[in-house]
C-alpha cells in the first residue's frame, strides 16, 4: 500500500512555488500569502488524505482551493482584490543598472495594470502565462469551456493590453 504522506509530500514539492506565486500575486503581502499558502496545503492534505475521490485533478484542486481563500481573506478583510506591488523579480547582478531600471519599471507597470482587471482575468493570465497550465486545465479550475476559457484569455488580455496603454 503506498504511504500517503510520502506521496502528498511529493505533490507538495511539486506544487509550492506555483501556489505560493499564485497567491502572492494576489494579496499584498509575504506573510499572507504564506499563511494562505499553508492553508491551501492544510486543506487538501485534510481531502487527500481520506482518499476522497473530489479529488481528480491535484493541481486544479490545489489552484481552487488557493483561489477560494484568496477570495474569503478578502471578504474578511472588506477589501477590493489587488495585486501585490511588493514582488521582486529575480534579476542577473551582471546587469546594468539601467537594464535593472527598466525592467523593474516595465514589471511594476504591468503588476499596476494586472491590479486593475477582474479576477477572472488575473486568474487566467497568471495560470496560462506564469504557471504554464493548459487551457483544459485552466477551464476546469473556472468550470468554463476550453472555447469559453480561450475567449476569456483573449478578453483578459485585450483589457491588459488597453490598461498598459
Amino acid at each position: 500500500m503506498s504511504n500517503p504522506k510520502k506521496n502528498f509530500s511529493e505533490i507538495y514539492n511539486r506544487y509550492v512555488d506555483k501556489i505560493y506565486r499564485f497567491i502572492f500575486l494576489k494579496v499584498s503581502s509575504q506573510e499572507v500569502a504564506e499563511d494562505l499558502a499553508s492553508e491551501t496545503f492544510l486543506k487538501t492534505w485534510e481531502t487527500y488524505k481520506n482518499g476522497n475521490p473530489e479529488i481528480e485533478n491535484i493541481q486544479a484542486f490545489l489552484y481552487k482551493t488557493a483561489r477560494n481563500l484568496v477570495i474569503d481573506y478578502y471578504r474578511g478583510k472588506g477589501k477590493a482584490k489587488i495585486v501585490s506591488a511588493d514582488y521582486q523579480p529575480i534579476i542577473d547582478p551582471k546587469q546594468n543598472l539601467e537594464e535593472k531600471a527598466f525592467l523593474n519599471s516595465d514589471i511594476e507597470n504591468i503588476k499596476q495594470a494586472l491590479a486593475n482587471l477582474k479576477e477572472d482575468y488575473q486568474d487566467v493570465i497568471i495560470w496560462y502565462y506564469l504557471d504554464d497550465l493548459p487551457i483544459a486545465e485552466i477551464s476546469a479550475l473556472l468550470d468554463r469551456t476550453e472555447e469559453a476559457t480561450r475567449v476569456l484569455l483573449h478578453r483578459a488580455l485585450n483589457v491588459l493590453k488597453n490598461e498598459l496603454s
